[in-house]
């Protein structure tokens, strides 16, 4: 009887060829909402704070001819569309929607919007990247008793074995941004992370750039990593055969040091809770007294008053980490409100 070979791999590369190979997760065009709740799907107030926070990207840049919104990991390209629908008319007529994604595009893709696998070479306006870069494949360690090791996985079972030392570059970014002190800790390796990043801000040559994700800092990071897989909405183990998605918490902070390099002229990190409660998300219930003035209005700031408890959650959607990063503007006003 023929034995099986089990293939090894580091988990970088294994989840490069589970989410984006010729059969991967997202290639096959799988839409994040199908797997996992996002704050785009969970209700559209999301896209009409983001609205208010183009509008004042806008008014930075002196209302420029052309202003530039572009969605990195843009799905099926949901928030785009509900932005759109929340400007004036006259943003609207100045307004170039772009979504970048490697997933074909849905067939009733508006005309007015350009689908693209990889982020424009330049652009002016705001760039966001929600819940993309906790899905940028990336190496996992652990400290063994013969030191720092990269993991192997065997993709087909999720099975890890101690490969090699890591490389100097992710010792370096180790050392400085997720050191490991005991026998077992673990790390996942976030330099591909912060390349990515850097990418965006190079690209971007006025505006605003934010990075929306579920995150950590240094000195509060988890001691063994935030690997994760989901699927039909469920928690499922992180095994990358491109059956399921495969992601890991951001580090942030080492995202926007690599953005500065890049060129960002101001930096703020908050959550969401406190971005969108700025921008107008308050979750607060309307008067009992408006139930008997306009019935219709109470349900509908109801609603609302629900959906926004829900964006803005600590323990849920509002706990995301917000990385904002400009480029020759002032930082927008509800990117600087302190978290709570």
């Amino acid at each position: 009887m023929e034995a099986l070979v089990t293939e090894w791999l580091p988990w970088r590369s294994a989840m490069e060829r589970a989410l984006y190979g010729e059969r991967g997760f997202y290639r096959r065009g799988e839409r994040p909402a199908e797997h996992f709740r996002t704050s785009v799907h969970a209700s559209p107030r999301f896209a009409a704070a983001v609205a208010r926070l183009l509008t004042d990207v806008d008014a930075a840049l002196r209302h420029p001819s052309r202003l530039d919104l572009v969605d990195i990991g843009a799905g099926s390209g949901a928030l785009l569309t509900n932005v759109r629908a929340c400007v004036t008319p006259e943003l609207r007529a100045r307004l170039a929607l772009t979504a970048v994604e490697i997933a074909p595009p849905p067939p009733d893709l508006p005309r007015d919007l350009t689908w693209r696998p990889d982020i424009p070479d330049s652009f002016t306006g705001l760039a966001i990247a929600n819940e993309w870069l906790d899905n940028i494949p990336l190496d996992v360690v652990e400290r063994t008793p013969d030191g720092v090791r990269t993991m192997l996985v065997d993709p087909s079972s999720g099975a890890e074995r101690p490969g090699p030392e890591p490389s100097a570059g992710d010792r370096a970014w180790l050392d400085r941004w997720w050191p490991l002190a005991e026998t077992g800790d673990r790390a996942e390796v976030g330099r591909p992370r912060c390349a990515a990043w850097g990418a965006v801000l190079r690209r971007l040559d006025r505006g605003l750039a934010i990075a929306v994700d579920y995150a950590h800092t240094h000195g509060s990071r988890p001691p063994y990593g935030t690997l994760a897989g989901y699927r039909d909405g469920s928690t499922v183990p992180a095994v990358p055969d491109g059956s399921c998605d495969v992601t890991a918490h951001v580090a942030l902070d080492a995202c926007a040091v690599e953005g500065e390099r890049a060129g960002a002229t101001a930096t703020a990190l908050t959550t969401q809770r406190a971005a969108l409660r700025a921008l107008g998300l308050t979750g607060a219930r309307p008067p009992l007294d408006l139930a008997h003035r306009d019935p219709r209005a109470y349900v509908a700031a109801l609603c609302h008053a629900g959906e926004d408890a829900e964006l803005t959650d600590p323990s849920g959607l509002g706990g995301f980490g917000w990385l904002a990063q400009t480029k020759h503007i002032p930082l927008p006003t509800p990117m600087t409100t302190p978290p709570r």
